[in-house]
Parts: C-alpha cells; structure tokens; sequence
C-alpha cells in the first residue's frame, strides 16, 4: 500500500475484507483505494452512483467494514484525515514524485521527465484512425459542443478558440445546466465532445449522455479508456498521463488532452485548405495592428502554405 494508504486505517480494514467482496463491493472499495477522501464530500447516493453501485451496497459495504453505516465511515475517515498531518495531505495533493524538500533542479527534471513521458504515451496510444473519423464528423457537424468541468474546462475553451478561428460552429460549456440545454437540442448532424482525465465526472457525463439522446455523434477525451464517459461515447481518443504529482489534475494530463485538440485541430484544418488559410489571414490581419512591429520592422506572416500545414500534423 502506499504512503497514504497507511494514513487511512479505514483503507487498511478494506485491504483485509476485500477478497471476501461480492463484484458490488468490490467497486466501492476499489473507488475508495483511488480516493479515500471521497466520503467527505459525497453523500451516499452519490458515492455509490461514482462506485457504479447502490446506495444499499454502499451501506452493506460500510457494515462490512464494521461501521453502523456511512455516517460513521465518514467520521473515521475524518478523523484519519486529520491524523495524517501534513505529510498525508503532500503526498494526497502534490503526490510521491515530488517532495517538500526537493531541490529546484530535481523538481525541474522531475517534471519535464513527466511531461514527456505523458505525450510520448498519449501519441502511442491515440488510434489515428478515431481522430481521423472525429475530426471528419467536426468537419461535417452543424454544431459542435465541447463539455469540459474543472481543469478540463480550460481544455475546452482552447478547443474552442482553435476550432472558431478555423470556422467551426463550437460551443463550450463548463456549466451543468447551460451545457444540458445546449446538448437537449443537437441532432444527428452535431458532434459532442466531453472531456475528462478521470472519465468520471459527473456533469460531464451528464452533458454528454443528453447529447447522445439527442442523436448526436459523441466522442471523450479521457485518460482513462474504461471510464463512464468512455463507455458512453461512440469515438474515444486517449489522453493519457502517468502518475505523478497533482493528480488528478496536474499539468502533464492537461497537455495531453491538448496535444489531442491540436492534432484534431490540424486535421479539420487540412481538409478545407483554401478556406482555413482565409480565415487564418482574415482573424491575423484583424490583430495585426495590435501587435508591436518585430526588430528591423514588418509583421509576422498571417499566410501558410500547404506544405507547412501538413508538415505540422506530421
């Protein structure tokens, strides 16, 4: 177990009950070794529903455990948090790659070693078939919505500046209910892309599921392919990141769910040439006059060539 782990007694009874587990108990207390801090925040319907479980399994679950119910498996988990100190909380939120006492060189490598590990897996496991396929849907789609909570909404709204500069009728949303409205009136001529590193987020789960009932074509940006939101959607693209610190947010998951937009955005770019370099030059000429001339005068070129555009995907 790790470090962690050992802070949590309420996790020390779950690794000593688990092999006896029917498969529903099973998944809480697997859901419960990734976060055991999860009860603190989730009420019990919403914790077996994270669980892929009922809140009856929950109970049995807790009682299981020697708990009278999940009242009291929150109370002790409580009070394991407030036991652990401040190494505890390190290790929870920066994680075990990167410690208090690091030196700033040892950090700097430790995250570009990170970073590069997390790309190089992303573009290994990314089936270029799927991202042709989606980025053709795009192509094609009257509207396109991107779902994204949290620090997947920030990959949303770059997804949304790339793709409106280049004439996709995207809209972001990172709000619950404005996102169910938007996702209640697509069709089966939109696209809807929900993104999550987890794949278990619930909102957007929630915005995705209603853009399929819809009729719409859905695709998740996930780091994990067996999650909700990959079972949900029809085209999967992997956006994977290693364990490390911040998780599960940190930056190195946030490039890779990147690195997916932008070669989806060069994809849907090279099949209308003619029209994106117009609009490129149309969107650079109108900020031009913003920008401060470069030495020895003139500005940067707002034009592209074909060649260089296809370079780029490559």
């Amino acid at each position: 177990m790790t470090a962690l782990a050992n802070t949590f007694k309420v996790l020390d009874r779950i690794e000593t009950y688990q092999s006896q587990m029917p498969a529903t108990m099973g998944k809480i207390a697997a859901f419960l070794r990734e976060d055991p801090k999860a009860p603190l925040t989730l009420s019990i319907t919403e914790l077996a529903e994270r669980a892929g479980t009922s809140p009856a399994s929950v109970t049995r679950f807790c009682r299981m455990l020697g708990f009278d119910g999940y009242s009291q498996l929150r109370v002790d988990i409580a009070e394991d948090v407030g036991r652990g100190g401040a190494k505890a909380a390190w290790i929870a939120d920066i994680g075990r790659s990167l410690g208090p006492d690091d030196p700033p060189d040892g950090i700097r490598n430790t995250l570009l070693n990170t970073h590069i590990r997390s790309l190089q897996r992303t573009a290994s496991l990314l089936d270029l078939d799927t991202a042709i396929r989606v980025a053709a849907a795009i192509v094609k789609a009257r509207q396109l919505d991107v779902y994204g909570v949290g620090g997947s909404a920030l990959t949303a709204l770059e997804t949304e500046a790339r793709l409106y500069r280049i004439g996709v009728n995207v809209h972001t949303w990172a709000e619950v209910h404005n996102g169910l409205t938007s996702a209640a009136i697509l069709d089966e001529h939109c696209v809807a892309v929900g993104i999550s590193n987890t794949g278990r987020t619930e909102e957007t789960i929630q915005m995705l599921t209603v853009a399929k009932a819809s009729g719409a074509h859905t695709v998740a940006i996930t780091g994990n392919p067996d999650s909700p939101l990959a079972r949900l959607a029809d085209d999967v693209l992997i956006a994977a990141s290693p364990d490390g610190y911040l998780q599960p947010a940190d930056l190195s998951a946030r490039h890779c769910q990147l690195f997916v937009v932008d070669l989806l955005y060069l994809l849907i770019a090279q099949s209308n040439f003619e029209r994106t370099t117009r609009l490129l030059a149309a969107s650079g000429a109108a900020v031009a006059p913003r920008r401060r001339p470069m030495r020895g005068g003139g500005l940067p070129q707002a034009s592209v060539s074909r060649d260089e555009l296809t370079n780029r995907t490559e």
